[in-house]
């Protein structure tokens, strides 16, 4: 998901990423971007609608959240997974995806499934059979939509997907999208879809302001359809703002976290970012070290490293 983000993301280097999966290789130097975490899950802890007046702003509609539909009230329970799991650029193929199932210690991926920001736009592999191939293998996915970035994104490659004049209509329309891509692929309602926002510049508020209202139209766009909305960023930029608006009660809040921050120990509840008892349980994903060539039975991939307690996606 980018060096530039992991340069915002990381803390102090005082500790060596924790090398959880079976040997891994030497880093690599490429670096990938965008993926973009048991039993059935309670209510979200400081997720999801508030009971607080969300902030009134230029960016985003004031009026009060919008009755839950139907589709949402009858929304399946989530599946979790608690583990191992990769995210790299481009879906491999699946006789890779064979390999490394039986050869690492990860059991879920991330994959970039659309969103006009994707890095990597070029998918040979990733198909509907694609998802139901490496789902019978026993993979959990993580379906990652990279779509417009905030205007003050810092990645140069990411400027030309900044969100427009309108956020909240853009993020709806996105929301409806990913939605749309998400079936095509075989992801059915109760799955989450993980809305990849990439590092940010917090100290710019009109931005901050843009940025809130499509996070918060597209996720209850996502969630309008039974689809759960996930968000992944920087610890310091993205993570850091959505735990300020929970902070001050805002609605349409993400449900679950994915915060990057790496070159540290992997862990899920002690993220200096985010409220201890915010996104919990089964809530949460920590990508700890990025761009990290790794091989397994023979195929070599370069990939982000998580840890994760959280839904992933119900393939049909």
């Amino acid at each position: 998901m980018g060096f530039v983000l992991a340069l915002l993301a990381l803390p102090a280097l005082l500790t060596v990423p924790a090398v959880a999966p079976r040997a891994a290789a030497a880093t690599g130097a490429e670096a990938v971007t965008g993926a973009g975490p048991v039993t059935g899950a309670g209510p979200v802890t400081g997720a999801g609608p508030a009971t607080a007046s969300s902030p009134a702003s230029p960016a985003s509609p004031a009026s009060p959240a919008s009755p839950a539909s139907a589709a949402e009230q009858s929304r399946p329970r989530p599946r979790l997974f608690r583990g191992w799991a990769f995210d790299t650029c481009t879906a491999p193929p699946l006789s890779t995806m064979s390999r490394w199932r039986k050869h690492s210690n990860y059991r879920a991926v991330g994959v970039y499934y659309a969103g006009r920001g994707r890095h990597c736009k070029r998918q040979p592999h990733l198909s509907r059979a694609w998802m139901r191939g490496a789902h019978r293998m026993g993979w959990r996915v993580l379906p990652t939509y990279v779509g417009s970035q905030p205007p003050c994104v810092t990645a140069k490659h990411k400027k030309t997907v900044r969100i427009g004049r309108h956020p909240w209509w853009q993020g709806r329309r996105e929301g409806k999208d990913a939605v749309l891509k998400a079936r095509m692929f075989g992801i059915r309602a109760g799955s989450p879809l993980y809305l990849d926002m990439e590092a940010y510049r917090l100290t710019d508020r009109r931005c901050r302001l843009k940025t809130l209202a499509f996070v918060r139209a597209w996720n209850r766009e996502v969630r309008r359809h039974a689809y759960l909305p996930g968000f992944y960023s920087s610890a310091n930029s993205g993570v850091r703002h959505m735990e300020m608006a929970r902070s001050q009660g805002v609605r349409d809040l993400p449900e679950i976290m994915w915060f990057a921050r790496w070159r540290t120990k992997p862990n899920l509840y002690r993220e200096p970012q985010l409220s201890r008892h915010a996104w919990r349980p089964a809530r949460r994903i920590h990508q700890y070290m990025g761009n990290h060539k790794e091989r397994y039975g023979g195929r070599t991939l370069v990939v982000d490293r998580n840890l994760m307690h959280a839904p992933v996606a119900r393939i049909g």
